[in-house]
């Protein structure tokens, strides 16, 4: 064990030691603006501040580089102390990981952070989400804030390694059990311009298969890829702020048994909101999409899934797409606002698709779409192709999909249902009215209403 970096009286300044049970002391302490710091010495040995597994990123000190601080380069702090916690848990049957603070304040990340080990939580207090697309579209003079809140961290990381945080591991197991919550991550800026929604970098992405990992209360902002995880499994992602990235979530590679639930999220003009690819048993949950990615909800080879109770409103065709083979989901309760861009910097940028598509398109078999509320508010001139009515549902392929009791609120005539003639054996009920389905199949049933 390396000297300095043990729990001993003599250098406690080494770590700040916030155990289980005790956040919540900081936090009390720091909104009551108390003084005190939360260091092994200062309190009975009996505490859970004396937990050797906790570290306060404004505690620590790396040997030999008394310059580098959790401000001036939090990623290279995380990094020392992850390498600490390797050092002294070297047993395989005793290696509980860590929990790594971040108090609330302005840190900036450099350095990528290699998250290697298991069972590590990475834990801020708050969000700190800010829209910095209204600042740079705005006047601010006046203005109250400036910046993102919270435990705030500005991702200044270099094109070679453009991941804040970078989570990866060879070998067997696969990491499990890594929880980040409650930070913000933040890209600053766009190049050459607030609204191109391009700098290169990502905030957080797991690269290598795993395990029950918790993604909880983060904000992510001006990030080109906001949260990618390849590989999961039993993934939780709940109670984000994800806006004004260039992507948002992007599930990749093959998954299974995720949630996706209670988040905030809307991409840039050309990128994805939420992206799922080949997962088996997806819950999409609750979430709030909105504005202005080229999708809201896209799914690709993924079955056996849920959507159910979101909100989505979006500006282009396409908001919900099952594509490439998509399998057994069940797609019930949803709210689908389609309406035009209404933020001037957007004008005229588009996902390339036009008002056939469908709000909801779909290529994929035994589906089930049911009871949505969809509200279509797109002025006629607005509408492409010209003089079209525009499509709500559109089976493009696929055996034996079910659409049934959805109802379709619009300011213009359109088609609620539409099967194409790749489709086979697909049913629609009380879905619209006689001359608002249209089947280019000829083993389709439609009960239409009357």
């Amino acid at each position: 064990m390396q000297a300095g970096k043990t729990l001993s009286a003599a250098d406690p300044s080494r770590r700040g030691l916030i155990g289980a049970g005790a956040v919540g002391t900081l936090a009390a302490a720091l909104t009551l603006g108390g003084a005190t710091e939360a260091n092994a010495a200062d309190v009975p040995a009996n505490t859970p501040l004396r937990a050797p597994n906790t570290y306060d990123v404004t505690q620590w000190k790396i040997p030999g580089q008394s310059a580098v601080t959790a401000k001036s380069d939090i990623g290279a702090v995380i990094n020392d102390i992850i390498a600490d916690i390797k050092k002294r848990q070297t047993d395989p049957n005793a290696r509980p990981g860590a929990v790594i603070v971040i108090p609330p304040g302005d840190y900036d990340l450099k350095t990528q952070v290699i998250v290697d080990i298991s069972y590590l939580t990475i834990a801020g207090f708050g969000h700190g989400f800010f829209s910095r697309s209204i600042m740079d579209n705005s006047d601010t003079t006046g203005w109250q804030d400036l910046q993102p809140g919270g435990s705030h961290i500005r991702v200044l990381t270099s094109p070679a390694a453009p991941q804040a945080f970078l989570v990866k591991r060879a070998g067997n197991p696969r990491l499990s059990g890594v929880v980040f919550r409650d930070f913000c991550l933040d890209g600053v800026a766009f190049s050459p311009h607030g609204n191109s929604y391009v700098n290169g970098k990502t905030g957080i992405e797991v690269a290598s298969d795993n395990d029950s990992f918790h993604f909880t209360g983060l904000g992510f902002v001006y990030l080109e890829h906001a949260l990618i995880v390849r590989g999961a499994d039993a993934l939780r992602v709940n109670d984000n702020f994800i806006a004004e990235c260039g992507n948002c979530l992007e599930l990749t590679g093959a998954g299974q048994a995720t949630i996706v639930s209670g988040n905030h999220m809307g991409a840039g003009p050309e990128g994805v909101t939420f992206l799922a690819e080949n997962h088996e048993g997806l819950l999409v949950t609750g979430n709030n999409l909105f504005p202005r990615g080229r999708s809201l909800i896209e799914l690709s080879g993924c079955n056996r899934s849920s959507v159910t109770g979101n909100r989505l409103a979006g500006s282009v065709p396409g908001m919900l797409r099952l594509l490439n083979g998509c399998k057994e989901n069940l797609i019930t309760g949803n709210h689908l606002r389609r309406s035009t861009e209404g933020y001037p910097p957007f004008f005229g940028r588009g996902n390339g698709l036009d008002d056939l598509f469908g709000t909801i398109h779909v290529v994929g078999d035994n589906n089930l779409i049911s009871n949505n509320l969809f509200a279509y508010d797109v002025p006629p001139k607005n509408i492409v192709p010209a003089g079209a009515r525009p499509t709500q549902i559109l089976i493009a392929r696929g055996d034996a999909n079910v659409i049934a009791l959805n109802h379709v609120v619009s300011n213009v005539p359109s088609q609620h249902v539409v099967l194409d003639g790749s489709t086979s054996n697909a049913k629609v009920l009380d879905s619209g009215a006689a001359d608002q389905i249209t089947s280019y199949s000829n083993t389709a049933a439609i009960r239409a209403i009357t």
